[in-house]
Order: structure tokens, then sequence, then C-alpha cells
């Protein structure tokens, strides 16, 4: 019975992605010229501030290398700077500027309004399902990643 529920949940992740990046994402990701790794760079940078590019890697599951060309992309268009670390010279920290901050807000709105527009298609009940499944999705998927990264500090 657990195998059984365990494949069909790969299966419904499997063909989620690309149903919400295809239906919903993709749509909204096409009204800006930035690459998606660099507004996700962008997004996790909101979040906590100042990182390391190790750690924004770490946070996007993204090799280091990926992240340093999508970073100096962001340096080139002042959405993000290089700080250095004053504890150690050697480590160079990322940091999201004012544009980048205003960058990313824009991104989200327009974003949201565009999944809010196409939830308006929807009836009362079928949002209301859809709101109680999504919660708990992104609250099982969070509980899956923080496992993941307490397995491997």
């Amino acid at each position: 019975m657990i195998q059984t529920n365990i494949d069909t949940v790969v299966e419904n992740l499997m063909h989620l992605q690309p149903l919400l990046y295809k239906n919903l994402l993709k749509p909204t990701r096409n009204s800006t010229p930035m690459a998606p790794g660099a507004v996700f760079v962008l997004w996790v940078l909101k979040k906590y501030t100042v990182m390391s590019m190790s750690e924004i890697g770490r946070k996007l599951n993204m090799p280091k290398p990926h992240v340093t060309v999508l970073v100096d992309k962001l340096i080139a268009e002042d959405l993000v700077e290089r700080i250095n670390d004053p504890n150690d010279r050697r480590i160079v920290n990322i940091q999201i500027t004012d544009k980048g901050l205003e960058t990313i807000l824009e991104i989200k709105k327009d974003t949201s309004e565009d999944l809010r527009y196409k939830l308006l298609s929807l009836d009362e009940e079928k949002l209301e399902i859809l709101s109680i499944a999504s919660q708990q999705v992104k609250d099982i998927l969070m509980i899956l990643i923080e496992q993941t990264q307490n397995k491997t500090k």
C-alpha cells in the first residue's frame, strides 16, 4: 500500500511541475527578459539579504559555476552587488540592491496578478479545494526540503 501511494505521489508531482510551468508561470515569465535562474537568485536574496555564492547554490540546488554566471549578469544590471566579508577577505557575499528588490517585487506582482486572473475562472468550491491542497503540498514539500538539508549538513 505504501509503495502504491509513493508511486502515485511521484507520478502526480512529475505531472504537476510541467503543468504549473507551461500553463500558469511561463506566460508571466515571458513578460520579463530575465532567465528563470536569475529570478530565483533574486528571490532567495530577497529572503536572506546577504549570501555567499555557495549558500545561494545550496538554497537553489544549483552548481556554484552556474550561480556565478547568473550573479555576474545580475551585477551587470545593478540588481545585486558583491560585498566583502569583513571577517574573511577570501569570502565574497552577494547582496540584493534596491533596484533588484524593486525588480523582484514587480515580477512577483505581475505573476500574482496573472495567477489571480486565471484563478477567477474557478468556482468557489474548486478554489477552496485548491487553496487547501496547495497549502498542504507546500507544507509537505517544505518538510522534505528541510529533511534533505539536514542530511547534507
